[in-house]
């Protein structure tokens, strides 16, 4: 049964594949991208609607993981929250979205924050639909550290370190990140899929 990740976003695609112990492809690798609205009000609501929506163009031979992630910042109300990937306006680029959360940060007279990640992870195959979810704790910085990781990396230190998350080295942030945590609960229901669908 082929993994399929829903999502062309090149940034989790690499990432699903370091922390994946299976291939798993991108969607725009089997049929022509195209942009899936998502209107849920919650991680895991955006998550579903993503593997759903792949999964019935593809059929039954496969099993369709999505994930929705964000940051979320109590002080600034949990902004960005599920509307991480397009902070800045709907268009917006990772960099757009970056400079507008420091910018908020900064207009709350602080230099350092609370902010957590969050992960939902939704598997979607003929044998039904599951989430999962991970987190990471730390704090935003209004000034950028760091070129590795993509999004919010470069201004989220994890609790228990130092460095932000676009200096920390991958081995690392594979063990620590929200998305890790998901993928770990999500494996073994991976693992159940294949073996009850093959």
């Amino acid at each position: 049964m082929q993994l399929v990740l829903a999502s062309s976003n090149k940034g989790k695609v690499r990432e699903f594949n370091e922390l994946c112990k299976e291939k798993i492809v991108p969607f725009s690798d089997l049929m022509d991208s195209f942009e899936i609205i998502e209107d849920g009000n919650t991680f895991a609501e955006n998550a579903l609607i993503k593997a759903r929506t792949i999964y019935k163009k593809l059929g039954k031979g496969f099993l369709v993981i999505s994930d929705d992630s964000g940051i979320t910042v109590p002080i600034l109300g949990d902004a960005p929250g599920i509307y991480s990937a397009r902070y800045a306006g709907e268009n917006a680029s990772d960099k757009d979205n970056l400079y507008k959360l420091i910018a908020d940060v900064k207009a709350m007279n602080v230099e350092k924050t609370n902010a957590y990640y969050t992960a939902s992870i939704a598997i979607v195959s003929h044998l039904g639909e599951f989430v999962v979810h991970g987190w990471m704790y730390g704090d935003v910085i209004v000034t950028t550290r760091g070129d590795g990781g993509f999004g919010y990396d470069p201004i989220f230190i994890p609790t228990g370190h130092t460095q932000t998350l676009g200096e920390l080295d991958t081995n690392i942030k594979s063990d620590i990140s929200h998305r890790a945590k998901a993928l770990k609960l999500a494996e073994p229901i991976i693992k159940m899929i294949q073996k009850k669908g093959n």
